[in-house]
């Protein structure tokens, strides 16, 4: 058993962490899901698709942003959301691969 060891830096965990509880919401998921599709898109395009309420998606797109999972790129009147980091989408792969979902 002296040879098991941790395998990951803890600070990697730590953002991984932070990053999954942040992104563990089926909206959060669902939005990951649609910037991986498009690259950008607004407010307006992403509750086309998800279908819920405006007030309800800017609050997951706040939580989102203020945790560096998206930002945002304005071009005159108009806001796009896009991901910071593509890996992230890596966690669709993951559901849809797994067997337990």
């Amino acid at each position: 058993m002296s040879s098991l060891k941790v395998r990951v830096d803890q600070k990697k965990l730590e953002r991984a962490a932070y990053v999954l509880k942040c992104v563990a919401h089926p909206v959060r998921i669902s939005i990951i899901d649609l910037l991986e599709q498009r690259q950008r898109l607004t407010v307006s395009e992403i509750q086309q698709v998800l279908g819920i309420e405006q007030s309800l998606l800017s609050h997951h797109l706040t939580n989102m942003r203020d945790k560096g999972i998206v930002d945002t790129q304005r071009e005159g009147k108009r806001v796009f959301y896009f991901l910071t980091d593509y890996t992230i989408t890596s966690i669709i792969s993951c559901i849809n691969g797994c067997k337990m979902f």
